[in-house]
């Protein structure tokens, strides 16, 4: 029998279904009636999340920890299969925060629990962000979305399916070789959290064989990547059939953005 740890590429959708608010465990769908700027009664549909504490004013965190090498330093990142995409994501480590936890102490907890590393909270906590959990989607919607669009004359650049906002590519619009496409959606999911920056001192000797501590549900493979190279890292993956994830995504556009205009 074969140690090996599972591979998140291995695993498969079966079969999709509708799921009823009783039976959802983790989300539900909601109506929302609001009045917009022009005081006309609008109605929007949403999902929300089920499980952020009362007490708390965020769901979870994303974790951008760094390892400190004499190499430079390297962004941890993780491969994880998504059923809502159909695709192993590539993601910074994330988590649920717990009743009564606080965003840098829920940031310590999961990083060492899906990445095995003990850090350190480097600075203050940041602004709560809000997103979806909608990275993009499996070739069955982007077939349905290209049809709907073609049915609209070739014009419309988003469609729905399923219940799903789904972007599709406009004619006159970069290829996807130039463009990455990580997608957050706050349209259609009130999911937030807090982004939490955390130092990993490789030298210290609970960092120099980190050993996660995944639930039986959980399989992730943890690496590492040079921040130097992580945008030029995001486009190779995006073309080896991986979703990007929109935080990933738009950190390694961030530092493109500062190494161009020298910010």
């Amino acid at each position: 029998m074969s140690n090996a740890a599972p591979n998140p590429s291995d695993a498969k959708i079966l079969s999709t279904a509708p799921l009823t608010n009783e039976n959802a465990r983790w989300t539900k769908l909601v109506l929302t009636t609001y009045n917009d700027p022009l005081g006309k009664k609008r109605t929007w549909e949403h999902a929300e999340r089920s499980t952020r504490p009362a007490e708390s004013l965020i769901d979870g965190v994303g974790i951008i920890a760094v390892l400190t090498k004499p190499s430079g330093p390297e962004i941890v990142l993780q491969k994880q299969f998504r059923p809502p995409v159909g695709k192993v994501t590539i993601e910074i480590p994330a988590g649920l925060v717990d009743a009564g936890e606080g965003a840098a102490e829920s940031a310590v907890r999961e990083l060492k629990e899906e990445t095995g590393y003990v850090g350190t909270v480097a600075q203050d906590v940041g602004v709560v962000m809000f997103n979806g959990e909608y990275l993009g989607f499996p070739p069955f919607q982007q077939r349905a979305c290209e049809a709907a669009s073609k049915r609209a004359g070739a014009k419309a650049t988003s469609c729905l399916v399923h219940g799903l906002a789904l972007s599709a590519p406009h004619p006159s619009a970069p290829s996807r070789q130039t463009l990455l496409t990580p997608a957050t959606d706050p349209g259609f999911c009130n999911t937030n959290l807090n982004l939490v920056h955390v130092t990993v001192d490789t030298s210290l000797p609970e960092n120099t064989n980190p050993k996660p501590q995944l639930e039986e549900n959980e399989f992730i493979e943890v690496f590492s990547t040079p921040l130097r190279e992580l945008y030029a890292g995001c486009k190779k993956w995006e073309a080896e059939g991986y979703a990007i994830d929109a935080r990933v995504g738009t950190l390694a556009e961030g530092i493109e953005l500062g190494r161009k205009w020298g910010v």
